[in-house]
């Protein structure tokens, strides 16, 4: 490739985003420094989030990643839906997605969230979610057979992730303060539809203990893949943390 076209030197993360997101672009412009360049694609999807719904986007993960900048090579590849992979099971989203980028391990919010919960010492986790009860059941289920002890869950019982994107973020707040419980050593706000991440620092303040919100760790374990290692603490304690090594 023409080297005037492409800076070996700065990392490129690609992102693959449901149809209906109106959230993660924006976190990628809030969280991201500007020496990386993020580059994003989409699959089909429609409402509502239910898991019937979200397996219907495994058919298209392999031509969404083939199409994020063809002939670039990516420093990561993010794939922006929590509940999406939690359902369809996290081997099957990085086969496929392999199918159209070969040779790159993709990163998805669940995969991220387990990371940062062991970047920050926690494993007594609080959770909140805007999703209908059985997503949010997968979630849980999820993160409890992965080894954290889901202290409590509180969920909002919403069906369209459009919706989810235009919560007030008094709303977000007050979730997120009334999903934490004694005891809890980390609060996770899952799902990259909600506008959450850039609302990390200030929910922090307000119960004490760290947030984990789907995107930002989806982003944080993205630039630390790419080798950018800055510490950001104004946007949230994650943004401190480097990245744990994967456990065998």
């Amino acid at each position: 490739m023409d080297q005037k076209f492409f800076d070996a030197g700065r990392p490129v993360i690609g992102t693959i985003l449901l149809a209906t997101d109106l959230v993660t672009e924006n976190d990628i412009r809030a969280i991201m420094p500007p020496k990386v360049t993020v580059c994003a694609t989409r699959v089909p999807f429609e409402n509502p989030t239910s898991p019937e719904q979200l397996r219907r986007t495994l058919p298209h993960l392999g031509e969404a990643a083939r199409l994020v900048v063809p002939g670039v090579p990516l420093s990561a590849l993010y794939f922006s839906c929590t509940s999406a992979t939690v359902v369809l099971g996290e081997d099957k989203v990085a086969t496929a997605i392999a199918e159209g980028r070969p040779g790159i391990a993709p990163i998805t919010p669940i995969m991220a969230a387990k990371r940062a919960f062991r970047a920050l010492g926690a494993r007594r986790i609080a959770v909140m979610t805007p999703y209908i009860a059985d997503t949010a059941t997968a979630i849980v289920n999820h993160l409890e057979g992965h080894g954290f002890e889901v202290v409590n869950a509180h969920g909002l019982d919403m069906e369209d992730d459009r919706d989810m994107a235009r919560l007030d973020p008094r709303l977000i707040v007050e979730a997120a303060e009334d999903a934490m419980v004694a005891g809890a050593e980390a609060l996770f706000i899952s799902c990259t539809a909600l506008p959450a991440a850039t609302l990390a620092p200030e929910i922090e303040r307000r119960i004490g203990c760290p947030v984990v919100t789907s995107n930002l760790a989806g982003l944080w374990m993205a630039m630390r893949r790419a080798g950018v290692d800055d510490s950001l603490p104004e946007k949230g304690r994650l943004l401190t943390c480097p990245l744990p090594p994967a456990l065998a």
